[in-house]
């Protein structure tokens, strides 16, 4: 992230979360490491979500047959075209 783009926020930290990325941040500013932290966060939570809708997806009823069957001819016409 450039640092003309940075918005500057104010949020509160438990004391033990402080501790840790005070301890953990290595050459870097705390702030730097928040952000770090953060998006790590972000980003492991979006992987969990799509977990979660791919095995609502394959996890459906048996009357689901027919618009599996569906999708995946769909999928091959695709895939052969590539």
């Amino acid at each position: 992230m450039a640092a003309g783009t940075k918005k500057i926020r104010s949020f509160s930290l438990d004391p033990d979360v402080l501790a840790q990325v005070e301890r953990t941040k290595r050459g870097a500013s705390a702030s730097e490491r928040v952000n770090q932290l953060l998006k790590l966060a972000l980003e492991m939570e979006r992987k969990a979500e799509l977990a979660r809708e791919a095995e609502q997806f394959f996890n459906r009823a048996p009357d689901d047959r027919q618009e599996r069957r569906a999708f995946q001819k769909a999928s091959l016409k695709t895939w052969a075209r590539e």
